[in-house]
């Protein structure tokens, strides 16, 4: 058996021992805000529920490994103290994804990832509308485990409101496991979707992907492209240029004809095709075409 001790590894690898090792592990979307009124939404998957009486969460922001500097989410935590914990499904996976891209302080990721806003009803941050259960919550205590990079930081709350959309409920008016659809978080790419088993979520870019608030009003409001689709188009860096869209009009196999039809759910469904094949400046390339 291959053994260390994590006193002889770098934080970087260690990091990857660990969440290769403890998995699948349930993601807190965390909405905040800071002292001027600005949200912030970032997944967490250093998260769990650890009690019912009261109801307590506890989830951890933790220091960057690479440069040992705190995220938006935690500074906000410790300046005004209340969080809304939403649970993340299937249908809103790649959305979650892009929002974890590292934008500049005061973007809002709820545009970027195509999100919406819902105004909390005992707390100050956002909850995500498309989240299957929203929890309101109120930090109760901050825990930072070390001053170096890769340091853990446990925001504690307490849960003082649960919302729960009535189509994951069970005739019983408990939470179907089913109707959920929950992802959870497993070592590198890959999740784990409690109906069907592991799947690959690329890693959002380096540099910034455009987001879903830079795409055209007809894709955004397209009634073929879902959530997840929206998602990884909204994570490429750049838009594909005229020339590039025209030589792929000229070259790829029944786009001009598709185009020049001017059948936009069509078009939007050949995207899509193109979406599920990981292949996104494919679908921006016919989705711009004319």
């Amino acid at each position: 058996m291959f053994s260390i001790e994590p006193k002889d590894i770098g934080t970087g690898k260690l990091h990857q021992y660990l969440l290769g090792s403890i998995g699948p592990r349930p993601i807190a979307f965390a909405s905040t805000i800071d002292e001027e009124g600005k949200p912030n939404l970032s997944p967490f998957s250093f998260f769990n529920v650890f009690g019912a009486n009261p109801p307590v969460l506890i989830f951890s922001p933790a220091r960057r490994g690479r440069d040992n500097t705190t995220k938006h989410t935690f500074e906000n935590a410790k300046k005004v103290d209340e969080v809304v914990i939403n649970v993340v499904n299937y249908d809103i996976v790649q959305q979650m994804s892009l929002s974890s891209t590292e934008y500049g302080e005061g973007v809002n990721e709820f545009e970027k990832a195509g999100l919406t806003m819902l105004k909390s009803d005992l707390v100050k941050p956002f909850r995500v509308a498309e989240s299957p259960v929203q929890m309101e919550c109120k930090i109760v205590d901050i825990i930072e485990t070390g001053t170096e990079g890769g340091a853990g930081n446990l925001v504690i709350c307490h849960v003082v409101k649960i919302h729960v959309k009535e189509e994951v409920l069970d005739e019983n008016g408990y939470i179907d496991q089913y109707k959920i659809d929950q992802v959870a978080r497993m070592g590198g790419n890959w999740y784990s979707r409690a109906r069907t088993g592991m799947f690959e979520v690329p890693k959002p870019l380096s540099t910034l992907g455009i987001g879903v608030d830079a795409m055209p009003e007809e894709i955004r409001n397209s009634k073929v492209l879902t959530g997840n689709d929206l998602g990884k188009l909204g994570n490429v860096e750049s838009l594909p240029d005229e020339a590039e869209i025209q030589n792929f009009k000229k070259h790829e196999a029944g786009v001009a004809e598709l185009v020049e039809k001017k059948d936009q759910d069509k078009i939007h469904k050949q995207a899509q095709r193109y979406l599920d094949q990981d292949e996104p400046m494919k679908a921006w390339k016919i989705l711009l075409a004319k």
